[in-house]
C-alpha cells in the first residue's frame, strides 16, 4: 500500500537539476516510508524527499513546509530549513518516463536520532517540544492555501482509513481479533464522547516521537524536530500516543508518558478529563500502527516489527479493556 515506485532513486537523481546539483551527484537512501528521503553527497549536503504519489498533493506539502518554516522563525523549535529550487519553488516536479512525483529538499542535519542516543534527550524534553508546538498551533494564522489531513475516527478506524484496516493484520477466524474489535469499539466510542472542540483538537505532527527527533552530532546540544509529513488536524493528546509507537506494550512505556507529562505541563496545562483519556489515545495510536504495518510490508519499520506486532497489540486491548489502573496519570 506503501506506494512508492520501485524507482525511487530515479526520482531523486531527476530533481537534482532544480537544485542546480551535477547530475551525478551521489545521492543516497536514508529511509523508506510513505517517502523515499535521500542524501544529497557532496560539498553542500541537503536531504531530498522523493513524495509518494497520491499521498499528499502540492498545496498540502506547501502547507507542512509552511508550518515547519513558521515554527522556526516563532518559536524556540528548530526544524529543518526548507531549501528552495533555483527559481524559487518550494517543490519541484521530478519527471522520469511518463511519470511525475513531486520533491522537496532541506537542510540536512548532521547527527542521529534521540532514539539512537537515548542518554542524549529525555521524554520530558520531548514533552516540551511537543507543547510548544500545540502553543504555536492554536495561535498561528496559516496561510490561504493551507489544507492537511484530518485525523480523525473516519481516517484511522473507518472503513476506508487511511493507513489501512487493522483487521488485515489477523488472519481469518483469529480469536484475537475478536478483542481487539471490542478494544476498537471502546475507542471510537470514548473519543466520539470526547469531541473535537478547540481545546482538544488542532494541528498536531502526529509522529513526534524519538525517531522524528535528531540530536546534533557536533557543536552545543541542539535538538531538530523532523518528518512532519504526517502533521494535520488531530486531538492534541494524539501526540502523546505517538511517543510510544510500536513499544505500546512494554514495560517502559508508562514512564516514557510520565516523563513526557511531566515536561508538557511545564510549558501547558493538561485538564484532568483530558489525562483520562491517555489509555484510549495509547490504545487509538495502536490499532492505527497495528493497519499501517500490515498494509506497509516494504517499509522500515514494517521490517522491524512484523508478524508479531498484532499479537502485542491483541494483549494490548486485553489490558485497555480490563485494567483500570493502565495508563492513569494525575
Amino acid at each position: 500500500m506503501s506506494g512508492m515506485p520501485p524507482d525511487h532513486h530515479s526520482y531523486a537523481r531527476a530533481a537534482l537539476a532544480a537544485y542546480d546539483r551535477a547530475p551525478d551527484t551521489p545521492v543516497r537512501l536514508l529511509s523508506l516510508s510513505e517517502n523515499a528521503t535521500y542524501l544529497v553527497e557532496d560539498g553542500d549536503p541537503m536531504v531530498l524527499r522523493v513524495h509518494r504519489p497520491g499521498y499528499h498533493g502540492l498545496a498540502a506539502i506547501r502547507s507542512e513546509l509552511a508550518w515547519m518554516t513558521a515554527l522556526r522563525q516563532d518559536t524556540d523549535v528548530v526544524t529543518p530549513a526548507l531549501i528552495p529550487a533555483a527559481d524559487g519553488s518550494d517543490v519541484v516536479a521530478a519527471v522520469v518516463g511518463d511519470r511525475t512525483l513531486a520533491v522537496d529538499a532541506m537542510t540536512f542535519v548532521d547527527g542521529c536520532t534521540a532514539e539512537e542516543r537515548p542518554d542524549a534527550v529525555g521524554y520530558d524534553e520531548l514533552g516540551q517540544l511537543t507543547a510548544q508546538m500545540h502553543d504555536h498551533a492554536e495561535r498561528w494564522s496559516p496561510p490561504a492555501f493551507f489544507t492537511r489531513f484530518r485525523w480523525d475516527l473516519d481516517a484511522t478506524l473507518g472503513p476506508a482509513a487511511r493507513w489501512g484496516n487493522w483487521r488485515a493484520a489477523f488472519g481469518p477466524g483469529d480469536d484475537a481479533a475478536v478483542e481487539v474489535e471490542r478494544a476498537a469499539g471502546r475507542v471510537a466510542a470514548t473519543l466520539t464522547e470526547f469531541g473535537q472542540t478547540p481545546d482538544r483538537f488542532g494541528l498536531i505532527h502526529a509522529d513526534l516521537r524519538m525517531a522524528n527527533l535528531m540530536v546534533a552530532a557536533t557543536g552545543p546540544s541542539g535538538l531538530t524536530v523532523i518528518d512532519f509529513d504526517d502533521s494535520g488536524w488531530s486531538w492534541y493528546l494524539a501526540d502523546l500516543g505517538a511517543v510510544v509507537s510500536f513499544i505500546e506494550d512494554t514495560p517502559d512505556a508508562q514512564r516514557m508518558i510520565s516523563d513526557w507529562l511531566h515536561g508538557y505541563r511545564e510549558v501547558r496545562a493538561i485538564p484532568p478529563a483530558h489525562l483520562a483519556m491517555i489509555p484510549t489515545f495509547v490504545m487509538w495510536r495502536r490499532l492505527m500502527l497495528t493497519a499501517w504495518v500490515a498494509s506497509h510490508a516494504d517499509s522500515d519499520a514494517a521490517l522491524t516489527f512484523g508478524t508479531g506486532f498484532a499479537t502485542g497489540t491483541a494483549a494490548l486491548a486485553r489490558r485497555y479493556l480490563s485494567d483500570r489502573g493502565w495508563m492513569r496519570y494525575e
